[in-house]
């Protein structure tokens, strides 16, 4: 998952980080919190949850436990967490500066990474 974090995950959150600030810069006010906010929670879907999960599969060489499951697993990961990543997702996209957002995701992303790893036994 380290691998993973450095190489795929480096490359793809800071371009996409980037995005939503061309995005969002003519907006102002309560609009560019809440678009930027919304684009890094819609980034971070349940699409993306179960690829973490899928990851943590195989890196963990549990191929048998790899199905459709983990799609189920991620959509009720992602809906309970909606909240806390509002939260979290609002403080980094807001009141980070753009060089410091990847590291603030990467910080709040181990942090889920145990969370989406539980909801497999919270949520199967």
């Amino acid at each position: 998952m380290a691998f993973v974090g450095a190489t795929f995950y480096a490359f793809e959150i800071p371009n996409y980080f980037d995005w939503i600030v061309k995005k969002t810069k003519d907006l102002k006010g309560a609009r560019a919190v809440l678009s930027k906010t919304g684009l890094a929670i819609a980034y971070f879907n349940p699409l993306w949850v179960a690829r973490h999960l899928l990851f943590i599969k195989l890196f963990s060489a549990q191929f048998n436990a790899i199905g459709f499951n983990l799609i189920q697993i991620a959509f009720w990961s992602f809906l309970v967490n909606i909240p806390i990543s509002f939260l979290a997702n609002y403080l980094i996209q807001n009141r980070f500066k753009l060089k410091w957002r990847f590291l603030g995701s990467a910080i709040y992303s181990a942090i889920m990474a145990i969370y989406y790893a539980l909801g497999e036994t919270i949520f199967s």
